[in-house]
């Protein structure tokens, strides 16, 4: 069962006073966290188990930097330090463990998309898809999983992405740290759109699409796409002023 924050506050006091066991209660609480960040970035060829490990590192360096007076959630102000530490290990490891095969395949994969749509008005479907490319279901998932990950690591560090936050507040952020938490919440709160909403905000702003090429995406009106956008950025403002 999940802490509260309050209890989640109390462990983090004894972890910084030296408490092994309340470090390892933490760790034990937030494993399915740094499983999901790890996971993001299987695609680049590293082992789970592996990246895990360093996420942990992250964790356990975020329980030494927190501060209770910043009164968010432990987990909000985790995520950007297990991120930072994962993407310094495979920075650091002097190589991408993409192959040559794998960037073809994506490359192959974004071109039969494009093509299926202009054909058909749609994106195909997974099934759809992997016939065209005469591949199993599971080999276009690894494709997929491998080009998210790329993108993974390209959109965190685009300035752009991170001024979304003021954007949609309003309000300026100063440091990094600030700016990675801010970016994270947005994408929290983005995360609880249904899902026309979500695709109209992924595509306005993470893709850089315009209201009409999102209507011929959606198959909707530009009008409809102009007002989900302006609905949408009313209930985000709100949520990040709460």
């Amino acid at each position: 069962m999940p802490l509260s924050k309050e209890d989640t506050y109390k462990l983090i006091e004894q972890a910084k006073n030296g408490d092994e066991e309340a470090k390892e209660t933490i760790v034990k609480q937030n494993t399915g966290l740094v499983k999901n960040i790890a996971l993001k970035f299987t695609g680049y060829g590293y082992e789970l188990d592996d990246l895990m490990q360093i996420g942990f590192i992250g964790l356990l360096k975020s329980v030494e930097r927190f501060d209770m007076s910043f009164n968010v959630m432990f987990s909000t102000y985790a995520v950007p330090m297990i991120l930072g530490e994962i993407k310094r290990y495979i920075r650091d490891d002097g190589k991408i463990k993409v192959s040559r095969q794998l960037k073809t395949d994506i490359r192959n994969m974004t071109k039969l998309q494009e093509e299926y749509y202009h054909q058909k008005g749609e994106y195909p479907r997974l099934s759809v898809l992997a016939e065209l490319m005469h591949v199993s279901k599971e080999t276009l998932l690894e494709i997929m999983s491998a080009k998210d990950a790329l993108g993974s690591m390209e959109s965190l560090d685009n300035p752009e992405r991170l001024t979304l936050f003021s954007e949609f507040s309003g309000t300026a952020v100063s440091s990094e740290e600030e700016k990675h938490l801010n970016l994270l919440f947005l994408k929290s709160a983005i995360g609880g759109l249904d899902e026309k909403e979500r695709q109209v905000i992924v595509l306005r702003y993470f893709k850089d699409m315009t209201q009409a090429q999102i209507a011929g995406r959606l198959g909707i009106s530009q009008v409809q796409v102009s007002r989900i956008e302006k609905r949408v950025l009313s209930k985000l403002r709100k949520k990040i002023a709460e």
